[in-house]
């Protein structure tokens, strides 16, 4: 049995937008991968969604797992519970998406005839 993280440490692309970032910073974010992440190791990777509300589209952000602490001690792995403190760092990339419905290059919608 993997022992239980009393931290983790995510980076996700330095690219992501300050809009991006207030959304993964906050509480509720951190909460919702306290929830989600499970067992996890180091060098994991996920994309998360991130909503940009009712007029943008979505966005994927990637997320990887930097480092995993057991009362202050890395491991390669653990089980994240909700008492997990999650942390964030940055790391070199760029993030695609985002307020794309809104552009030209966007998505457009064909209208039919309709009685």
């Amino acid at each position: 049995m993997e022992p239980t993280a009393t931290r983790v440490v995510l980076s996700y692309p330095e690219g992501l937008s300050d809009w991006g970032r207030d959304q993964v910073e906050t509480d509720r974010y951190r909460g919702y991968f306290t929830r989600v992440l499970d067992g996890i190791a180091v060098g994991d990777t996920r994309e998360e969604f991130v909503d940009v509300g009712c007029c943008g589209d979505s966005l994927d952000v990637p997320f990887r797992v930097e480092r995993i602490e057991v009362d202050g001690d890395p491991v390669d792995a653990a089980t994240v519970t909700d008492a997990t403190a999650i942390d964030y760092e940055t790391r070199s990339g760029d993030v695609d998406g985002g307020w794309r419905v809104q552009s030209a290059a966007g998505p457009s919608c064909a209208t039919g005839d309709r009685e």
